[in-house]
C-alpha cells in the first residue's frame, strides 16, 4: 500500500501539528510505503529531509515561483497533479494548518484527485482494501480506495532513532508535473486578501468580582439573548440573491441581502444544482464539520472561491467582502472572491449547553472539584490544549484552534491562561467568566468577569441555578 502524506511547514519552521498526526498515523500502517508531499519554497526541503528519518523513504517538494500566493483551491489543484504522478492508495492530510485554519485543502484535493473522502478522523479502524475510520462528529465512516482522510490531533509524532537513515527528497517544478500555471499560485486563486489588520475583536472589559458574586453573574449571563451574530453590521446596499445551505447562516445572510433562498440538502450534487438554477451572488454555509466539507467539495467542483470561518460580511451591492481570523486568530483578513457566486462558511453558533466550564492546566490540582462544579450547573466540560497535552482531560473536550468551537451563553474558564489558540474556540461565547490566581493572566483580557483566586477556595452550591 502506498500512502502520500501532505504536509505544510508552519511559521515556526516545523511541521504543522495536524499534519504531524497524519504522518504518525501513516507510519502505523504495517507494510505501507509512505511518501511525504509538500508545496513551498526550496528551503522546505530541509524539513522534508529531517522528517524522512522517521520512516518515509521518499519526499516530494513542489517548488516553483508559479506556485506562490496560492489559495486553497490553487493549492489543491497543484498537489493533485503530483498525486496523480505518485498514484497512492491513500492520502493522509491534517485537518487544517495553523496558518490558514480553513480545513479546505484536503476535501478539495479529494475532488481533483478523484478520491473518496473521510474527514475528522480520530482513529483508523481498518486500512485494507478500503478504509474504515472513527470520526470526531459523524461516527464510523468507510470509504473505498483510493481515498483521502483528514486527521484530527490524535497522537504525538515519533522521534527519530539513532540508527535512522535520511530518505530522498525530489523537487518538482510546474513543468515537471504538467501544471497549467494559470491555475496555480496567485493566478489560479479565486480569492484575494485585500487587507489584514490586528484582531482585537475578542477583547472585553473585565470587571473583577469575588466568589460571592459568581452565582448572580452566571444567572445574569443566562438571561441574556444570543450575542454571537446580532451585533453584525447590516450593509446599506444589498446583494440580489443569497443562497444559504441550511438555516444556520441566515443571520449573516440578512446583513447583506433581503433576497435569501434556502437549500436544506447535504448533497453536494443537489447544492450545485440549486446554485446553477438560482445563480446567486453568494452562497453561505455554516461552520459545522459537515458544512465545511460540503462547501469545500462544491467549491472544488465548480472552481469557485471559498472563504472559511467568516465573522463578518459586507457588500457594496455588487461584491461580497468577507472577514475572517487568520494566523491562529491573531489577525483579521479582509477577503474578496473573484468568482461568482462568492462562497463562504460563517461562524454560526455551535450546539452546546447553556454553560460550559473549561479546565486549564492550572486547574489540575482541583480537577474533581471543577467537574463537580460543572455538574452542579448542568454544564458541559471543556479543556484547554495544555490540559489535554498533559493528559488531564481528553482531546474531545479541547476548545480552541486545534480543538472545537463553542459559543454558550456562559463560559467559565478555570485555570486557563488565555492563549490565542484557546480564545479562537470560545471567543463568541456570551458571558465569559475567568477564574485564575494570576492577576496578569491573559484570559482576563477576554473575560467579562474575573476572579483572582484559586478555585479550591470556592464553596460549590450544589443546588441548580
Amino acid at each position: 500500500m502506498r500512502i502520500v502524506v501532505c504536509i505544510r511547514q508552519g511559521t515556526d519552521g516545523d511541521i504543522s501539528p495536524f499534519d504531524a498526526c497524519a504522518y504518525e498515523e501513516a507510519l502505523k500502517i504495517d507494510g505501507a510505503e509512505v511518501i511525504l508531499l509538500s508545496m513551498g519554497p526550496q528551503p522546505v526541503a530541509d524539513l522534508l529531509f529531517r522528517l524522512t528519518r522517521l520512516g518515509a523513504k521518499r519526499a516530494v517538494l513542489l517548488a516553483d515561483s508559479a506556485f506562490a500566493g496560492a489559495d486553497t483551491l490553487a493549492t489543491a489543484y497543484t498537489l493533485s497533479l503530483a498525486v496523480k504522478k505518485l498514484s497512492p492508495d491513500l492520502i493522509f492530510c491534517g485537518r487544517q494548518t495553523l496558518i490558514g485554519d480553513t480545513a479546505q485543502v484536503g476535501p478539495m484535493l479529494s475532488v481533483f484527485a478523484g478520491m473518496s473522502l473521510i474527514t475528522g478522523v480520530m482513529k483508523i479502524e481498518k486500512a485494507d482494501g478500503g478504509i474504515t475510520c472513527l470520526t470526531r462528529d459523524e461516527g464510523e465512516k468507510t470509504a473505498k480506495l483510493p481515498a483521502l482522510i483528514t486527521v484530527e490531533r490524535i497522537n504525538n509524532l515519533r522521534l527519530p532513532s539513532i540508527t535512522s537513515n535520511v530518505g530522498s527528497v525530489e523537487v518538482l517544478s510546474a513543468k515537471d508535473i504538467g501544471a497549467d500555471t494559470e491555475k496555480c499560485g496567485l493566478s489560479g486563486s479565486p480569492t484575494r486578501v485585500i487587507n489584514t489588520f490586528q484582531n482585537e475583536s475578542g477583547f472585553r472589559k473585565c470587571k473583577f468580582i469575588t466568589f460571592d458574586d459568581l452565582s448572580a453573574v452566571i444567572k445574569e449571563g443566562l438571561s441574556k439573548s444570543d450575542p454571537t451574530i446580532k451585533s453584525a453590521p447590516v450593509s446599506g446596499k444589498k446583494l440580489k440573491k443569497v443562497l444559504i445551505v441550511g438555516e444556520s447562516p441566515r443571520a449573516f445572510a440578512e446583513t447583506v441581502s433581503d433576497d435569501i433562498y434556502v437549500c436544506e440538502s447535504e448533497s453536494e450534487k443537489e447544492i450545485i444544482e440549486k446554485i446553477e438554477e438560482l445563480r446567486p451572488s453568494a452562497v453561505l454555509f455554516g461552520s459545522d464539520s459537515v458544512s465545511k466539507r460540503l462547501s469545500s467539495l462544491v467549491a472544488a467542483k465548480l472552481r469557485l472561491g471559498l472563504c472559511a470561518d467568516c465573522t463578518c460580511l459586507e457588500t457594496d451591492g455588487e461584491k461580497l467582502i468577507m472577514y475572517r481570523p487568520a494566523m491562529s486568530g491573531s489577525v483579521i483578513a479582509e477577503i474578496e472572491s473573484l468568482t461568482v457566486p462568492a462562497m463562504a462558511t460563517v461562524r454560526t453558533k455551535r450546539e452546546s449547553s447553556d454553560i460550559v466550564v473549561a479546565a486549564g492546566f492550572g486547574a489540575y490540582e482541583c480537577l474533581e472539584k471543577v467537574k463537580r462544579f460543572a455538574a452542579s450547573l448542568g454544564a458541559d466540560m471543556a479543556a484547554s490544549r495544555k490540559a489535554v497535552d498533559n493528559g488531564i482531560l481528553p482531546y474531545d473536550l479541547q476548545v480552541g484552534l486545534t480543538g472545537k468551537t463553542v459559543s454558550p451563553a456562559v463560559y467559565i474558564a478555570i485555570g486557563v491562561s488565555g492563549a490565542v489558540h484557546h480564545i479562537a474556540g470560545m471567543g463568541k461565547s456570551g458571558t465569559v467568566i475567568a477564574i485564575n490566581p494570576d492577576k496578569n493572566a491573559q484570559i482576563f483580557d477576554y473575560a467579562d468577569y474575573g476572579i483572582v483566586s484559586n478555585f479550591e477556595e470556592y464553596k460549590i452550591q450544589e443546588e441548580n441555578l
